[in-house]
């Protein structure tokens, strides 16, 4: 039971978020972004079960492809031999030779890129969803870059294309958090693919997601943790005889 991700749960705790967003922050878009989350979420558990699934197709066409070289092999082999039999001219046994076995390479390739063909196509498929996973992190990434944790604080006045920072530091807490709960849980989209096929080159690329997303939620703790440093500070300001 606790030996595997569960998508339905994954996209329960997403939703979850949405509303604590919205009840929070009512119209911030990272609401929505939690909503996309949640819906990319959904598709990952169908994503990956038709992954899963054996193409019958595509190995029917691959067998049928493999038969109908083995025969044309076989035929060329046939003909090749009978006519070593009656040449007497070494020059054209060698070559006889090395034209064989120029086709037994060609399509011992062959066989191998043919019976790959599925795996590879596997693979594209998860790639393309990682691809959107990835977007999304970039995406919640440019939701708290306005996000300073010393705007409060900052003596600088503001211009006409100045964001609008009307949070306090309390509200920009909870937004930080909500960001890189954000972050977790989308790793946690991409590690779906990589359980429901651990190919090398799935697993490689959802670790790397999950260092993208990583080092983007240190950045967001380091604002936290400023933050805290602030409040922290005003307390003791507060609390200091005379005050």
């Amino acid at each position: 039971m606790y030996r595997t991700l569960d998508a339905a749960r994954l996209v329960a705790t997403i939703k979850v978020l949405e509303r604590r967003i919205r009840e929070r922050f009512p119209g911030a878009g990272l609401a929505a972004v939690c909503c996309e989350l949640a819906d990319a979420a959904g598709e990952a558990q169908a994503r990956a079960a038709a992954i899963a699934k054996p193409d019958l197709r595509l190995r029917a066409l691959v067998a049928g492809i493999l038969v109908a070289g083995f025969v044309l092999l076989l035929a060329l082999t046939i003909v090749m031999m009978s006519g070593l039999h009656t040449s007497n001219d070494l020059f054209d046994t060698v070559q006889g030779i090395d034209s064989a076995f120029n086709i037994v390479l060609l399509m011992g390739a062959s066989l191998f890129f043919l019976v790959r063909l599925e795996d590879r196509k596997r693979r594209s498929r998860v790639l393309s969803a990682l691809h959107e996973l990835r977007s999304i992190v970039h995406v919640i990434d440019m939701h708290q870059l306005t996000k300073d944790a010393g705007s409060g604080v900052s003596a600088s006045v503001p211009t006409a294309s100045s964001p609008v920072r009307n949070l306090s530091s309390e509200q920009l807490l909870r937004y930080l958090d909500y960001c890189s709960e954000l972050l977790s849980l989308t790793s946690k989209v991409a590690a779906i693919y990589a359980q429901s096929y651990p190919d090398p080159v799935v697993t490689d690329a959802v670790t790397d997601l999950e260092g993208t997303a990583t080092g983007l939620s240190q950045k967001i703790w380091q604002k936290i943790n400023i933050i805290h440093r602030d409040l922290d500070a005003a307390g003791h300001r507060a609390r200091a005889p005379g005050v």
